[in-house]
């Protein structure tokens, strides 16, 4: 489980994250998807991400280190669209390059509000992500906004869409920073992962 969390850094240049080789999990959304609360949540730290009223906030890359083992890595919002086109293909890029050129990424992090249909911008964004050979995972966040069954509803519909275009799912796990649900999931999902990585390098 999550023992410490701290912020690191922040920056705008993926080649000026933090150096060395510790594994680093991404976290990223539409604004306004319930990032920062998540992972406060996951980090039981109420204020370790700075959520904000005013959506697409984050323009920064930020780094949180957990149990000095790896790195949480807040992203920016994406298809905000009260932002300039400027910002907006600034934005694009930090993302981009982040994604593409870091190799310290291991799992990215899509997160996607639970109450809504599948939305064309997140559909883009997940396509270019299999496109490009990025190992993401589905997180439905606000799964307290409804009731246990209409939630199961609203993913099995996803999966549905998803399915048309992939020809497997990625992982997906059903979150909410209100009640916890999910945490134990994501946390283990991560470990799993760790625990994988350093039986692989112990074996080179």
């Amino acid at each position: 489980m999550i023992k410490t969390a701290e912020f690191v850094v922040s920056n705008t240049d993926y080649k000026k994250c933090p150096q060395g080789q510790l594994p680093e999990y991404a976290f990223i959304g539409r604004s306004n998807v319930g990032k920062s609360s998540l992972i406060n949540m996951l980090c039981a730290k109420k204020d370790l991400a700075k959520a904000s009223s005013t959506p697409g906030k984050t323009l920064l890359i930020n780094h949180f280190i957990i149990n000095k083992e790896w790195y949480l890595v807040d992203l920016p919002g994406y298809g905000y669209a009260a932002q300039s086109k400027t910002m907006r293909n600034k934005l694009k890029q930090i993302i981009e390059n982040y994604i593409l050129f870091r190799p310290q990424l291991i799992n990215l992090f899509v997160l996607v509000d639970s109450r809504h249909a599948p939305q064309k911008i997140d559909m883009e964004f997940m396509q270019w992500l299999g496109e490009n050979e990025i190992p993401f995972s589905i997180v439905f966040t606000k799964g307290d906004k409804m009731s246990a069954t209409r939630l199961q509803n609203n993913i099995e519909e996803y999966k549905k869409v998803l399915l048309e275009t992939w020809e497997e799912l990625p992982p997906i796990f059903k979150t909410s920073s209100e009640n916890g649900l999910g945490k134990e999931e994501l946390i283990a999902y991560i470990e799993q992962i760790n625990s994988d990585l350093a039986n692989n390098s112990n074996e080179q």
